[in-house]
């Protein structure tokens, strides 16, 4: 809700404060009168991707016959700056968040490229063997990462709040709750570690020897990565991204010392080839969690870590992370299932074509650290203007970083335009795969404009706690469209690797338009978390 010319902030604050308690008790009559009335389950879809806006908001939005459709989300889009807002302060604050996220987010794909270039040396099947374990790790590390978002969210309104009990509650429960299940699925991950990489679509024995050792390892340290995952969305929340970046860093120069001592064997010590790249994976994570914990022990902002609280459970916690984290899992869950589907598609057109996509994929998760980042600000910033009940602020905070984003993205699909082919050279000297893989990244350039936005309106999304209309759009797009379009590309077109970087572009085109209107539509104010 933008201030009006001529509003004190003082008025500004008021008004704002009766939005947000008038949404919340709208939402609680809804509520109630849901569970009187047992709906379908498309209806209930319906409900949720169309949840009303109380007749008191109504006279914020402009009246649907003086404008078009298109012309209400960009409106929605291009909300005007509150008169007291400082957007000289504004742009500081997003760039403190956003840019150690980046840094580590860069960092984190940059050393996925470095060991997926020095295993490169080895043949296309070790490129292979780390792409098939790539979706079953992410689909393991999906359910706690989930909550993790909730985490972040209410950590965010703690913050707005200035509750530092609350904060600490929150990262207390996250905390044991990942843990606990890390351990779950790390046993799980280790025993069917082979069954995973084939169900992926590895089919040669060489590709399923090396990928089931690679999984096996990297199973080891996923307690230690779930933790540090976790801390590192605790202090996300308070906007606290420098911390994090710095154990991020230590952990991945770890990873690629290790991983260059030990896939070639060098100095005496063995040539491990595929495995040495995992060991140095394994002990990366544990550094990092070892930094994080040591870091939230001795106190960061409001946040400290007391290590007798870990194991007293608070079920009201839980439920507050849960309500927003379990639709970011179901989210997660129709991502990463959705990519398998892909993945397998891009398997049957063989192991040199797979390792071209793998290439091009590599770079593609490089390209996502813009969007990404400044989806952590708008996270942080957003939650944070919710906790002080300044939605009007928090719409100019997602405004600039969906801004700076853009600007970002459309520098970098010009660098890949003209340096494509050099870049895919990196991975491999085989001139075949060089050449398909520099034309894909034609296409991943064309496609980072929308890219950016979506996931910096996602981030926003998430931060006001409306995962649920995320986790439908993935549904619907990811898990359905993607595979199928992808399926129909390459088995009734025949239109080859081509025909499924196509279809990948059309998702992110549609998610792109879908987060748009969600955001554009402000149906996120009025949710109760």
């Amino acid at each position: 809700m933008s201030v009006e010319t001529g509003t004190t902030p003082d008025q500004a604050e008021a008004k704002a404060e009766q939005t947000q308690a008038e949404p919340i008790q709208t939402a609680q009559a809804q509520s109630g009168a849901a569970s009187k009335a047992k709906v379908g389950f498309i209806q209930r879809i319906k409900n949720d991707l169309a949840m009303p806006i109380p007749a008191d908001a109504e006279d914020d939005l402009p009246p649907e016959e003086d404008i078009s459709f298109l012309q209400r989300i960009w409106n929605g889009l291009t909300t005007p700056f509150p008169d007291d807002a400082d957007k000289k302060q504004m742009s500081s604050e997003i760039i403190a968040i956003a840019w150690p996220a980046m840094t580590e987010s860069f960092l984190l794909h940059f050393v996925s490229m470095v060991n997926t270039m020095m295993v490169g040396s080895i043949g296309t099947w070790a490129i292979a063997s780390i792409g098939y374990c790539t979706q079953p790790r992410f689909i393991l590390l999906s359910v706690f990462q989930a909550f993790n978002v909730g985490a972040t969210a209410l950590i965010a309104r703690a913050k707005g709040a200035k509750d530092d009990e609350q904060a600490n509650k929150i990262m207390h429960q996250s905390i044991f709750f990942s843990l606990s299940l890390a351990i779950i699925l790390a046993i799980v991950g280790y025993v069917f570690a082979r069954h995973m990489v084939v169900f992926m679509g590895a089919s040669e024995e060489l590709t399923i020897q090396g990928a089931t050792g690679y999984m096996r390892y990297i199973m080891i340290s996923f307690p230690a990565n779930a933790i540090s995952l976790t801390i590192t969305a605790a202090l996300r929340g308070i906007g606290k991204t420098r911390a994090s970046m710095v154990y991020n860093i230590v952990s991945n120069v770890v990873n690629i010392c290790v991983s260059f001592l030990f896939i070639h064997g060098r100095f005496g010590l063995p040539a491990l080839g595929i495995t040495g790249a995992s060991l140095g994976m394994c002990i990366g994570q544990i550094a990092a969690m070892i930094i994080a914990i040591i870091l939230v022990l001795r106190g960061a902002d409001m946040l400290k870590l007391r290590v007798r609280e870990l194991f007293v459970l608070d079920m009201p916690i839980l439920r507050r992370i849960s309500k927003i984290g379990a639709p970011a899992m179901f989210n997660q869950f129709f991502m990463r299932f959705g990519n398998m589907m892909f993945i397998r598609v891009v398997a049957s057109l063989g192991t040199d074509t797979f390792a071209t996509h793998q290439i091009a994929n590599n770079i593609l998760s490089m390209t996502m650290m813009n969007g990404q980042s400044f989806g952590v600000s708008a996270t942080s910033l957003l939650g944070q203007s919710i906790g002080r009940k300044r939605i009007d602020l928090g719409k100019a905070y997602v405004q600039l970083c969906r801004r700076y984003a853009m600007f970002i993205s459309i520098a970098t699909g010009a660098a890949l335009v003209l340096f494509g082919q050099p870049l895919a050279g990196l991975y491999t000297d085989v001139p075949a795969v060089i050449l398909q893989s520099a034309v894909m990244l034609r296409i991943v350039a064309l496609v980072q404009p929308m890219h950016s936005s979506q996931q910096t309106l996602a981030g926003a999304l998430r931060g006001a706690g409306d995962t649920k209309a995320i986790a439908y759009c993935t549904f619907f797009t990811t898990l359905i469209f993607r595979p199928v379009f992808s399926w129909v590309m390459v088995n009734l077109l025949n239109t080859g690797l081509l025909g499924v970087w196509i279809a990948l572009a059309t998702d992110q085109v549609l998610r792109s338009c879908y987060t748009m209107w969600r955001f554009s539509s402000d149906r996120w104010k009025y949710l109760n978390v």
